[in-house]
Parts: C-alpha cells; sequence; structure tokens
C-alpha cells in the first residue's frame, strides 16, 4: 500500500495504540468461530472490541529503537468456544521517529503454554519503508508509483514556508499468517481474504486520517473571520481535541495564543464544522471552508438545520458514527457528500470525526473535518 505524508513511525505506532482499529472485525471473527480455526487473537476471536494490554515493560535489543513485548488481548463475549485470553509476542522497531527516512515495523505471533518449543511461530504484522522525502515546489505536480495507481490515497499538501510542499511517500507492507485444519483449506482461504481485505481498508481510512490537513495559501476573505471569544475557544478546543484523540496536529499553529488556532483552522483548506451533541445536533462552529461548503455566515450557521444537510445515507449512518466517536473519541469516514443550505451537492474525499473537550474536559460537541471537498 502506498502511503502519503505519513511519516512510517507514526502509522505503525498508531497502529501499534489502536489495535482494536484494524482488529475489530465482527464478520471475520464470526467465521472463525464457525470454523474453528485457531487463529491466535489475530482477528477479534469475540466479534467485540479487543482490549489489548501491555503485560511487562519491553525488553529493549541492541538497537536503540527495537523492543520485545508481551501482549496479552481480552475477549468481552460469554460462551465463545475460541480461548478468552490470548497472548502475543510482539517485536516493533522504528516507532521513535528519530530517524529521517527510517522504516518502522511491528511484527507479532501467538504464544501458548501448550504449545512445544519447537513449534515455529506464525508471525504477522506491518511493515512502512520510505520511498522518498523532499521539498517540490508548491505548483510541481506530485507524482505517484504505478503499483498504487488505483489507489485512493487522499491528500498530498502540507503547508510549509516560502510555498514548498514536503511530500513523503512510502510502502506499507501487510503480511498474515493463519493456521487451519487440512480439511478446511477453502473455507479458511475465503475467510483469510475477507479479513485482510478488510485490514487494508480499514488502514487506508487511517493512513488518510493520519495525512495532515491542507492548508490554503492564498485563501479569499469573502466570509469574515469571527472573533467572538466563543469562536476563539472553540477553535482552540477543535484542535487540542483532535491531537489528543488522534495524535497529530490538525493545523500548524505558531506559538500557544487563541487566536493563532482561530486564524490557522479558519485558514484551512478542508471543510470543519463542529456541532452540539444532541437528539438533533446544532452547529456551533464552521471555519472559511467550512460556511463556503454550508453556503451560509457565521451569523446564520446556528439557525442552519442540521439534518437538512444530510443526505438519505448520511441519515442512516449519524448514529452509528455519533456512537463511534463516544465510544473511542474519533471516527473515519469514507467519501460522501453533504447538502448546502441551498441545496446543492458538496462531495468529499474522506471524513474524520471527533470529540471535542473544553478546557476542563466537559463534552462541547463533535467536530468535522471534510477533505478535497468541491461543489458537484
Amino acid at each position: 500500500m502506498l502511503l502519503q505524508n505519513v511519516p512510517p513511525a507514526l502509522l505503525v505506532r498508531f497502529l501499534r495504540e489502536h489495535r482494536s482499529e484494524w482488529a475489530d472485525y465482527g464478520a471475520a471473527a464470526n467465521s472463525t468461530s464457525a470454523l474453528q480455526i485457531n487463529n491466535f487473537g489475530i482477528l477479534d476471536t469475540h466479534g467485540d472490541v479487543c482490549i489489548s494490554q501491555v503485560l511487562q515493560q519491553p525488553i529493549h535489543a541492541v538497537e536503540d529503537d527495537e523492543f520485545l513485548e508481551l501482549i496479552k488481548l481480552e475477549g468481552r463475549e460469554e460462551g465463545s468456544t475460541l480461548p478468552r485470553d490470548i497472548f502475543l509476542l510482539q517485536l516493533c522497531s522504528g516507532l521513535e521517529e528519530n530517524t529521517a527516512g527510517a522504516s518502522a515495523q511491528m511484527v507479532f505471533a501467538p504464544i501458548d503454554i501448550s504449545i512445544p518449543d519447537d513449534v515455529p511461530l506464525l508471525p504477522s504484522g506491518f511493515r512502512a519503508i520510505p520511498l522518498d522525502n523532499c521539498l517540490l515546489d508548491a505548483g510541481s505536480p506530485s507524482r505517484t508509483l504505478d503499483l498504487a495507481s488505483t489507489l485512493d490515497v487522499g491528500s498530498t499538501n502540507g503547508k510549509y514556508a516560502n510555498n514548498a510542499v514536503f511530500h513523503l511517500r512510502s510502502v506499507l507492507t501487510l503480511a498474515f499468517q493463519f493456521s487451519f485444519h487440512s480439511h478446511m483449506q477453502e473455507s479458511a482461504t475465503t475467510m483469510s481474504r475477507q479479513y485482510v481485505r478488510n485490514v487494508v481498508s480499514t488502514v487506508q481510512r487511517l493512513a488518510m486520517a493520519l495525512a495532515p490537513s491542507r492548508l490554503s495559501p492564498h485563501m479569499g476573505s469573502s466570509r469574515q473571520m469571527p472573533g467572538t471569544p466563543e469562536g476563539v475557544n472553540y477553535a482552540r478546543w477543535i484542535c487540542r481535541s483532535y491531537k489528543c484523540k488522534l495524535g497529530i496536529d490538525l493545523v500548524s499553529v505558531d506559538g500557544e495564543r487563541s487566536d493563532e488556532y482561530l486564524k490557522a483552522v479558519w485558514q484551512c483548506y478542508d471543510a470543519i464544522m463542529c456541532c452540539s451533541c444532541k437528539s438533533m445536533p446544532v452547529f456551533t462552529f464552521a471555519n472559511q471552508a467550512g460556511l463556503e461548503m454550508l453556503e451560509t455566515s457565521s451569523v446564520t450557521l446556528q439557525e442552519l438545520s442540521w439534518e437538512k444537510t444530510l443526505d438519505e445515507n448520511a441519515k442512516k449512518s449519524l448514529c452509528s458514527v455519533f456512537s463511534q466517536v463516544m465510544q473511542q473519541g474519533y471516527a473515519c469516514l469514507s467519501a460522501g457528500v453533504r447538502l448546502s443550505s441551498m441545496g446543492r451537492v458538496a462531495s468529499y474525499e474522506r471524513a474524520v470525526a471527533w470529540k471535542v473537550l473544553d478546557d476542563d474536559d466537559n463534552m462541547r460537541g463533535v467536530a468535522f473535518i471534510y477533505v478535497n471537498w468541491s461543489f458537484i
């Protein structure tokens, strides 16, 4: 899988710390249970969110950035015929981001006291290898490798000084091994292919969500930036909550002044908006791109009906999106559309929703960022 503008260390570290993001698939888990395949916890064996726990301090190898750890996965569903607690021996390297151009990997294998010492382990995992990283002129076209020409890799631009754009490209290799009984080979093959497809799809969405948002070098001033204390606070809360939930910056900010957050959010190319958490959400904030997407203004934003800006598919998935945000703090959304106040359809390539907390960790709403949007 080709990655753009996502450092290998960042992605692999995120996969390590958020295992349930890519290992929680009810369909694959049900298939595994029916097949009685000993997958040793590579899948979420109980069809629920798996809990990973580091049982001991990592053992560092000769290399400073390489360590070995023992992971315990805990299932939740009662009555399962598969082991409830699963143990993985996991080797990680290159997660510190202290060496430019370094690769990163996370390799894990199931272990069990009942398995003889002479039985080889079945490792699986991820390895991200950088291809190049360079500064290009802002007007230079980015090139995509042939091997990933069919991938939707999302935004590729990040704001740097002197109108330069930083392009970081790397390749992520995914490998999984499954054990099964010989008479179940066909069923095991079908299950494993479906599982790997799900993992690839999820990792691709995560990589796009982790890519830095683009900043416009010259945004117009068709809508005035809100200078109210409420607008300033929301911009700061939105940025800090994004950093807390996803581990990266939403926008680049010079200093910690609240008005700097508002300026950076306001000038972001992508549409950012925030709503309250009610039975029917109410708009509370939007940046300039968000107001343009909704074809409204800061003054009339709260008068705009949230439901009016959703198509039928978005209305059906609204509850599940909010539920996921409440449970894990954020949700990655695939391509879709939103409707403006004038009824125009605006499409976007991807979106991320996340929980917004204020300085006292009180819930203030849910924020959304819509990447690469345009009117159809």
